[in-house]
């Protein structure tokens, strides 16, 4: 199956982004970018891709383990920016070193449960909005969301998420998302 950790914002949080990206669908080209669905909006703290079933208790118990390691922090939605010509999101501003600290634990937890992990990278906190298959200027995307300031809220879990990928070829299909597994920050099991 095909694993992440993340942090996903509360409802309302979504609700305020989504207003804010549907004002970017106005803006030119936008009917060229492959638009991510709000229901799969997250912060991808540690990307484990095809993980073996059998690893599974393992994986739950080095995650519950760090999530209690780190307290709940405040967070909120802020500003946008690209990564290259292909790649929209929108950033975050507040706990960013603790949301590094659990990104840095989720990984560090899945490794020693014998996941193959990627080549390990410094953690910049984005939940990406849209792609692009071409190369796309980005900037006017990015530019429309630095202003942008969403509502804090405060983190207090740590989630793994299963992406179940597309199959049907029909476009537009997305993936979808569902908890496997969820831990409280801070708190013992």
């Amino acid at each position: 199956m095909r694993l992440f950790a993340a942090v996903v914002p509360p409802e309302e949080v979504l609700r305020e982004l989504g207003r804010a990206v549907d004002r970017l669908h106005g803006l030119p080209g936008a009917e060229g970018l492959r638009w991510t669905g709000r229901p799969g909006w997250h912060f991808t703290l540690a990307f484990m891709g095809e993980v073996d079933e059998a690893l599974l208790p393992e994986l739950h118990e080095r995650l519950g383990r760090a999530a209690r390691r780190g307290e709940g922090f405040r967070l909120r939605l802020h500003g946008g920016g690209h990564f290259g010509r292909r790649t929209l999101w929108v950033g975050a501003a507040g706990g960013l070193d603790a949301m590094r600290m659990l990104a840095e634990r989720a990984d560090a937890a899945a490794r020693r449960a014998g996941v193959a992990m990627e080549e390990h990278r410094r953690y910049h906190a984005h939940l990406t909005l849209a792609r692009s298959r071409a190369d796309t200027d980005l900037r006017p995307y990015a530019d429309a969301l630095a202003p942008f300031e969403g509502r804090p809220w405060t983190v207090n879990r740590l989630l793994l998420i299963r992406s179940n990928l597309p199959g049907g070829g029909r476009p537009g299909e997305r993936p979808r998302y569902e908890e496997a597994g969820t831990w409280p920050l801070g708190a013992a099991d």
